[in-house]
């Protein structure tokens, strides 16, 4: 799977330089993006869109905080999709590894930070010297190595190492693979839960659970939720600034009546 393995590495390798590195950031690696891309370049789209709803659902509640980088979600999303569409494993095999395969690759990543801010020195001899175009050549050049080291983990992980991850998957019993299944499926829900939990307040509780009800009790489709959704965040953004412009304009009513009973 060499030549499947450099396609995904080329993909990786320009979306991670692009993004934050170029472009800043831009959310272009998020595994929304980056597994449809990888997908695309595998000959699986479909699958590629389909787990990329699931890991993003996944990972979009898991924040860096300064340097502190939980989980890789970029690299275990190339990865989980190529091991889905290469070995013809179910989305939910794929979904069960890329949470431990990221949360590797983060702590691989983690060794590295102090070689990065070792440069510092280098950085600040650099603007003292007055030359902003050679400091943006150094800059693109030593950005290109950060991405260059997880590259290479992931062509060693696509080529070598999802036919054996496979091999391991078919020898397991049945119940190890339904307990995967299921495992998968509470992942999504943990990163929802999460996410939640961030912004959880009186008014967001009142839509979680009208949209609890809709799903589990009326039978209603992801789509047409999102529809709904979307017509009451556009009503309630709408009412929300007419409010504000009719305080703005009362206020300044009141001033201006201040002024002339002052005169």
């Amino acid at each position: 799977m060499v030549a499947e393995a450099l396609k995904i590495c080329i993909a990786y390798f320009i979306i991670t330089y692009l993004d934050p590195y170029l472009v800043s950031w831009q959310c272009l690696n998020r595994p929304i993006v980056v597994a449809p891309l990888a997908g695309l370049v595998l000959g699986d789209f479909h699958t590629g869109i389909i787990m990329g709803a699931a890991l993003e659902s996944i990972f979009m509640g898991i924040s860096a905080i300064g340097g502190a980088i939980p989980a890789d979600a970029t690299v275990a999303s190339f990865i989980a999709v190529a091991f889905t569409v290469l070995t013809g494993a179910t989305t939910e095999e794929g979904l069960t590894i890329a949470m431990p395969i990221g949360t590797v690759l983060a702590s691989f990543s983690g060794m590295l930070t102090p070689i990065w801010a070792a440069l510092a020195g280098y950085w600040e001899r650099l603007a003292l010297e007055c030359k902003p175009k050679k400091f943006l050549t150094r800059n693109f050049m030593i950005a290109a190595l950060t991405p260059l080291v997880n590259t290479t983990i992931l062509f060693v992980a696509v080529a070598y190492g999802v036919e054996g991850l496979s091999s391991v998957l078919a020898s397991m019993p049945a119940w190890v693979m339904s307990g995967l299944g299921a495992a998968s499926s509470m992942m999504i829900a943990v990163g929802f839960a999460i996410l939640t939990s961030m912004i959880w307040n009186g008014e967001v509780g009142v839509f979680f659970f009208v949209g609890y009800v809709m799903v589990a009790y009326m039978g209603m489709g992801t789509v047409p939720i999102a529809i709904l959704g979307a017509a009451i965040a556009i009503t309630m953004f709408m009412s929300d600034k007419k409010n504000a412009d009719l305080k703005r304009s009362l206020s300044a009513s009141a001033q201006v009546n201040d002024e002339e009973d002052f005169f």
